[in-house]
């Protein structure tokens, strides 16, 4: 079975392009305004527009307000909505019945007493993304360029489909997946090269590099 690529943070025309031409399932437009990947809802439709056919559209919001999420999903064509805040379970549930929408929520792991977090949402959410937990000095909740320790979550399983994300490149993909049985990842920070600025080429690199890598489970 092939693996599930998202990338994420995609903030210019060439950069969907490059991503679908690298065979995307999905691509993220970021709306948390102090990321370097952060997008306006304007740009967020105008670069929705210009995916291709089959790849999922995502809005990465963190902790947003109706008035926000209303503007979002009114201009935006999308699929999908990743919420990668302090969300409750009752708001991932709230949101998902307010907007219709799948909802992807993102749960940051450090260590085992993490783990909990992933099967409260889990039923509330309709995928996963196990992501690493940001250090408090991070600043950002996402795209930190870290991982977290892959065996805390090797052969679990969670009540929906999940993603892994944390610190993923070119050159660890293939053992993520391989230690974790992750049948979709997300990659954002480590197909760049500078903060917010995706590279043609590590994007090629990154879906060449899970070609043909199977997943355990």
């Amino acid at each position: 079975m092939d693996i599930a690529i998202k990338f994420c943070g995609l903030r210019r025309p060439e950069d969907v392009a490059a991503a679908a031409v690298a065979g995307a399932r999905y691509v993220a437009f970021n709306f948390f305004a102090r990321s370097p990947r952060a997008v306006t809802v304007a740009e967020a439709r105008e670069l929705a527009l210009e995916v291709p056919p089959g790849i999922a559209k995502v809005a990465l919001v963190v902790d947003a307000d109706n008035d926000f999420l209303d503007r979002i999903v009114d201009r935006v064509p999308l699929d999908m909505l990743q919420l990668h805040g302090a969300e409750t379970p009752a708001r991932v549930a709230e949101i998902k019945a307010r907007y219709g929408l799948p909802v992807m929520k993102a749960v940051g792991i450090a260590t085992e007493a993490d783990l909990p977090k992933l099967e409260a949402y889990g039923r509330v959410a309709d995928q996963l993304l196990v992501d690493t937990k940001p250090p408090d000095d991070a600043g950002l909740p996402g795209g930190n360029g870290l991982a977290f320790d892959w065996r805390l979550i090797a052969g679990r399983r969670w009540p929906v489909p999940w993603m892994l994300a944390g610190g993923l490149t070119p050159q660890n993909a293939a053992l993520a997946v391989e230690m974790t049985g992750a049948r979709q990842v997300d990659v954002s920070s480590g197909v760049e090269s500078a903060p917010g600025v995706k590279d043609a080429a590590k994007i090629a690199a990154f879906a060449e590099a899970l070609r043909g890598v199977a997943s355990p489970r």
